[in-house]
């Protein structure tokens, strides 16, 4: 006897769980800045991370595990180094999309 498929309901409710822990995921200014680059550099290894960010390797290498437990970014080693990269463009469209929103005008409270 075949399994029913899930309701439309239980469907939505696991899309917007893992919507939601995509999110929790990129709510660090710092996972949002490493996500931005990279985007825009294709791959990165920790220490031009730091070099970028002005942070400790440490702490980022703390973000990178947060990133790649999410599925968001993986890493190749190379030598002693490893390259880190987007899984895919979906999440660099969200961050460029949040970025773009947050950077637009918005009216000062005292005109508001």
């Amino acid at each position: 006897m075949p399994s029913a498929a899930p309701s439309p309901s239980r469907t939505f409710a696991a899309d917007v769980q893992a919507a939601s822990e995509l999110l929790s995921a990129l709510s660090s200014p710092i996972r949002l800045s490493i996500v931005a680059l990279l985007d825009e550099h294709g791959s990165r290894c920790v220490h031009q991370l730091v070099d970028a960010l002005g942070l400790t390797q440490p702490l980022v290498s703390q973000h990178l595990r947060v990133l790649r437990g999410a599925g968001l970014v993986t890493g190749s080693r190379r030598h002693r180094e490893v390259d880190y990269r987007l899984v895919d463009g979906h999440v660099a469209h969200i961050v460029r999309d949040a970025l773009a929103h947050a950077g637009h005008d918005r009216p000062s409270r005292a005109s508001a």
